[in-house]
């Protein structure tokens, strides 16, 4: 998970959102209203959005407001790792907001749950000073 993630207000320009996050080398942005997380906005949406490399629509003219997804995935710090993992398997999220106390309190995506998986088969299967043979 990343902890304290990044976050952009509904109302920022999509071009500015999309820099931030080009700059910051994130694909997973969460979307605040008012100070209350509201949604996620992520690379994959920007680019189905904004198309070929045209200038339409003018990245000038559009917010995050027009791309980012409302109702995202959001799960309490305490949740279960293995529900969250199953539900992200079965819904194809590519990232989970987490909050504690209803406050945003980072990001996990799909990409932390192979790593951390990769790093838990390396203990398990590989333990130090295990060069010999199985």
């Amino acid at each position: 998970m990343t902890p304290f993630p990044y976050s952009v207000d509904i109302s920022a320009p999509i071009q500015e959102a999309q820099e931030f996050m080009r700059v910051h080398k994130i694909r997973h942005l969460p979307v605040t209203q008012e100070q209350k997380l509201v949604g996620v906005l992520t690379d994959r949406d920007i680019k189905l959005f904004l198309g070929p490399d045209f200038d339409y629509p003018d990245k000038k003219d559009v917010t995050v407001k027009d791309v980012y997804m409302d109702h995202p995935y959001i799960v309490d710090l305490n949740e279960r790792l293995d529900k969250v993992l199953r539900t992200m398997a079965e819904k194809h999220f590519g990232s989970v907001l987490v909050t504690r106390n209803g406050k945003l309190a980072g990001v996990f995506t799909s990409t932390d749950a192979c790593e951390s998986f990769a790093e838990f088969l390396r203990e398990t299967f590989n333990p130090p000073g295990g060069d010999e043979a199985a």
